[in-house]
């Protein structure tokens, strides 16, 4: 069934059971009922804000490269997290996915810091060790959301680093960046969080990353609140920024779609952020909503409630057009506000 919205131009979206929707204007939809292996069983219709028609797409959907964000709800169970991550992985290859994010704490989302740091593993555990497995057997990249992982520090500080893993298609590890802003905040009504309790912060950014998708630049949740940050990996040459996370319910509703959104629009940037959801133990839930932001600011996919997937189209040529009609980092001006990173007088 077809509904007509009077304010706005109608975007069509497809919906997967279990997955999310792709966000595509009805020209774009006609190519993706086009290609080979991509079944859409229903469709609905969705107001979206249109890209300039300056800027509309000339390449074919089915040739642009597809992304998979993985939405899950972790518990102390690290066996059933993995197990749960690994069916969505293999779905969205099934589904011709070049690269699947998964969400921070993919591996574990613990009850208090002393079970986080027995839980906790080095990068070469067997716990990457079965997702190495798996990106060979499903030849995708994934993106591991934030590891919780043992340096080769812990012996010294019997403290563990939040690391985002990038593992490519035959199971190797290309980059690993971790956490540089640790969450210890207070927000009323959602309880108290100190990640440097049991976190030790990263000591630098990683360089995008090559990827079938496009450079990929790696953040964690929190990141996300700090633009020079992520107008860092644009400078350095990133064209996707990724934030897996595990929004809490107050700060969810009220700051993460608006922060990706902003991400992508001033760094003109793809956006993909894969979220924890739901309820994890009696001490903690997260907000969810899992998406995939263009460079415009258009959420153009996003997951319903509970464990599943979203997908979306990444389409550079687009994004290099808008870089070129709107040149927003040849107009910067880093001799008036370079030191914007130090804090507050």
């Amino acid at each position: 069934m077809v509904l007509a919205v009077p304010s706005c131009r109608t975007y069509f979206l497809a919906r997967w059971p279990r997955l999310g929707f792709i966000i595509r204007p009805p020209h774009q939809l006609l190519s993706l009922l086009l290609c080979p292996g991509l079944r859409l069983p229903r469709l609905s219709v969705l107001c979206a804000q249109p890209r300039p028609r300056a800027m509309a797409i000339s390449s074919s959907s089915c040739e642009l490269p597809l992304v998979a964000v993985c939405q899950v709800t972790s518990t102390p169970d690290k066996q059933q997290n993995f197990k749960t991550c690994a069916e969505l992985v293999r779905e969205a290859a099934r589904l011709g996915s070049c690269l699947a994010f998964l969400p921070e704490a993919f591996d574990f989302i613990a009850r208090d810091p002393a079970e986080t740091l027995r839980l906790s593993e080095p990068l070469d555990g067997n716990l990457l060790g079965e997702y190495t497995q798996l990106a060979r057997e499903c030849g995708l990249w994934l993106s591991l959301g934030g590891f919780h992982e043992r340096g080769q520090d812990w012996e010294q500080t019997q403290k563990i680093y939040n690391c985002h893993v990038l593992l490519n298609s035959k199971g190797s590890v290309v980059a690993t960046y971790r956490k540089t802003h640790l969450c210890d905040v207070e927000i009323p009504g959602q309880g108290p969080m100190r990640e440097s309790n049991s976190t030790l912060p990263g000591p630098s950014l990683e360089s995008p990353v090559s990827t079938p998708a496009g450079k990929v630049g790696l953040a964690i949740c929190y990141d996300m609140r700090f633009p020079e940050l992520s107008l860092a990996l644009a400078q350095a040459g990133a064209e996707i920024l990724t934030y897996p996370s595990a929004f809490g319910s107050v700060t969810g509703p009220a700051h993460w779609e608006v922060l990706l959104r902003a991400r992508a629009i001033e760094t003109q940037c793809y956006v993909v952020a894969a979220a924890q959801c739901g309820r994890h133990h009696e001490k903690r839930s997260s907000y969810g909503q899992s998406m995939v932001v263009d460079p415009w600011g258009t959420v153009v996919a996003r997951c319903s409630e509970g464990q599943g997937l979203c997908l979306a189209r990444i389409d550079l040529n687009y994004l290099r057009q808008l870089r070129q009609h709107l040149p927003v980092f040849q107009h910067r001006r880093p001799d008036l506000y370079g030191n914007l990173g130090h804090p507050r007088s």
